[in-house]
């Protein structure tokens, strides 16, 4: 009987899952869920807190660090993508390699990254558009601004921006990445308008201490610092490219299209970001950078105002396409464990109309509207991280395990240097855990053992498979 909750899903043919989603994102589309889910909050905020707090300018080998992670975690989920496909990325290939009870664990893992994702994103996007609209003499109350732990009544931008894209996701996928591909291109815009100016304003002693945190520490308040503290941190700026992966029931040629998507959506982000780094910490000293809006403001510092104004629009764009992306990603998810019989039959309803699961949407965008609206989430961005990088370190590990249990399967990608790269992707991921605060732990442990309540007193009687069984 305990064996039971080990028991593996059968991976099946790309003709033989459909199941009413539309295909209709080709590889560029994909390449763009990636890129607007990765450049986003990571490039525009934690670039300059991290650099402040934690890195210094060495906050450039931070993400190069949390880069080289991803890259081996990418390649892993480009593999089992192709070969395994299905809407729920890692729960899903969980579910073929290791059986339902860790599919279970890393499903409601990565329910957690996305949902709180969106609701963070959706409080640092709002900062920008209240700023916006201060800027045009259009000042919300400041009781609309703030959720009421910080003396207010409700953060309303942030609550509606979510309900705007929830009908954006109601509407269809197709729609939702037209809108996600002309916001990517504006955003990109504004960084090489940042870039262009940032260029000819550097100055080489604002690089000088360049490591003034050192490698790590643990301060006695509990809070790390240093490089690598930094680059568990900045991490969050490349939550997203797993998104790509939960496209695979709606992509046009999912075993080619899927790997192309995620490994090229993030090889581009990684450049970009150490070059935005990099002169970030040339143009102003690096303690100067502890505001929500370091790029614009470093821009403002060395007096180029028109340039910061674009900035700041390229960044409503850049966080509208981080929870866009988000957002799909969490309802996919929820999607495929309805489907499995994992959560209630009632979230796995699609809409003959637009060939989307509106119920799901609908949910997901009122609750995370609540929290983004009522809850202020000043450190969450770690609670994300914690719960993203045990998803990589199974994935990573599936690709081993999938390689020796199922030889023969068809792999229209192959992670190359296997298991080398998996084994250096499950150990740098599982040391950036490491280097996050023992608070962070204590959170991401509560929510699995609530995780596990539900399992085995809902999910385990109702599994798809095992009443096939």
């Amino acid at each position: 009987m305990s064996l039971q909750i080990f028991r593996t899903k059968r991976v099946e043919a790309e003709q033989e899952s459909d199941y009413g989603l539309k295909r209709c994102l080709s590889k560029w589309d994909l390449s763009f869920l990636g890129i607007g889910a990765i450049i986003g909050t990571g490039i525009f905020v934690l670039t300059g807190i991290a650099a402040a707090t934690q890195s210094g300018p060495a906050v450039v080998l931070s993400f190069v660090i949390a880069g080289f992670a991803c890259t081996f975690a990418a390649l892993s989920y480009a593999e089992l993508a192709a070969a395994v496909g299905g809407c729920g990325s890692a729960y899903g290939y969980s579910y073929a390699a290791f059986g339902e009870l860790i599919a279970w664990i890393i499903g409601w893992d990565l329910l957690l990254e996305y949902g709180i994702s969106v609701a963070a994103v959706a409080n640092g996007w709002a900062g920008y558009f209240n700023n916006a609209l201060t800027a045009i003499g259009l000042t919300l109350p400041e009781s609309l601004t703030k959720a009421p732990k910080l003396g207010g009544l409700i953060n309303l931008p942030a609550f509606m921006i979510i309900l705007v894209l929830m009908i954006l996701l109601i509407i269809g996928v197709k729609q939702s990445a037209k809108a996600n591909n002309a916001m990517v291109f504006v955003k990109l815009i504004t960084i090489v308008v940042f870039i262009s100016v940032a260029v000819f304003n550097v100055n080489p002693d604002n690089w000088h201490p360049f490591m003034p945190f050192g490698w790590f520490e643990t301060l006695p308040d509990g809070k790390t610092t240093g490089v690598l503290a930094g680059a568990s941190i900045v991490f969050f700026a490349y939550v997203g490219f797993d998104a790509v992966s939960t496209a695979a029931e709606e992509a046009r040629n999912p075993q080619r299209d899927l790997p192309f998507g995620i490994v090229s959506s993030l090889a581009f982000c990684t450049i970009v970001y150490i070059l935005v780094a990099g002169l970030l910490t040339g143009v102003v000293p690096y303690t100067d950078l502890n505001v929500s809006s370091p790029v614009a403001h470093a821009l403002e510092l060395i007096g180029v105002n028109w340039a910061s104004a674009l900035i700041s629009t390229g960044v409503i764009a850049g966080l509208t396409t981080v929870m866009l992306v988000l957002y799909y990603g969490l309802t996919r998810i929820i999607f495929a464990m309805s489907r499995d019989g994992l959560l209630s039959p009632f979230f796995c309803t699609v809409n003959p109309a637009t060939q989307t699961p509106v119920r799901v949407i609908v949910i997901c965008g009122v609750i995370m509207a609540l929290i983004a609206g009522f809850m202020p989430l000043g450190d969450l961005a770690e609670l994300v991280n914690i719960g993203t990088l045990a998803a990589f370190v199974i994935v990573c590990f599936g690709v081993i395990v999938m390689r020796i249990t199922q030889p023969d399967m068809k792999r229209p990608f192959r992670t190359p240097f296997s298991p080398l790269f998996p084994v250096l992707g499950m150990i740098s991921c599982s040391a950036l855990m490491a280097f996050l605060p023992a608070l962070t732990w204590l959170r991401f442990f509560v929510w699995l053992v609530l995780g596990l309540i539900i399992y085995f007193s809902y999910s385990k009687y109702h599994s798809k498979i095992g009443r096939l069984a």
